[in-house]
């Protein structure tokens, strides 16, 4: 898998401050482009009716320096027809993209300037575990409503955020 995107125009943002080294602030400066280049593979196995192991990695570089590596597995099992678990876990890490840098660490020398931790160096992890229920007259009897999924992920990053997550997916046809 591979998407390559070219970005043009204003890719700074307006309401992101960054406070230089000599305690003066400033608004965001960025490069006006960004070439963007994600590669990826995608393999799953199939082991018997009831499990498959399904995996994913993917490489992301940039111009603006940020590097990472993204670490997918996923194993459905299936209980029934109908009702299956879905536990999964996600590994993430980047590079700092090279116009990073922290709260009062920009000089009036740096051309390009940010301070938003999404492009600092920093690696996460994802885990939890899905619910799936697709109940052949529908979920609570109601055909159209084929499936439903509840999903809950615990999100962790090294630089001190984390979050838990509750998502719920219902299929119409």
């Amino acid at each position: 898998l591979a998407d390559v995107v070219q970005q043009n125009g204003y890719l700074s943002l307006p309401f992101h401050r960054v406070y230089f080294k000599d305690n003066t602030v400033h608004q965001e400066n960025l490069p006006d482009s960004r070439l963007k280049i994600p590669l990826g593979f995608r393999a799953n196995y199939f082991i018997g009716n009831n499990l498959i192991i399904k995996t994913y990695y993917r490489y992301y570089t940039d111009n603006w320096g940020l590097k990472s590596h993204t670490a997918d597995i996923e194993v459905p099992i299936k209980i029934n027809s109908f009702f299956s678990i879905s536990p999964f876990y996600r590994y993430y890490t980047q590079t700092a993209a090279k116009y990073f840098a922290p709260f009062q660490t920009h000089t009036a020398a740096d051309q390009y300037y940010n301070s938003n931790y999404d492009l600092s160096k920093f690696s996460s992890d994802f885990y939890g575990a899905g619910i799936r229920f697709a109940p052949p007259k529908g979920v609570l009897g109601m055909q159209h409503f084929s499936m439903l999924e509840i999903r809950y992920g615990h999100y962790a990053k090294n630089i001190n955020m984390s979050s838990d997550i509750i998502s719920l997916n219902i299929k119409y046809k």
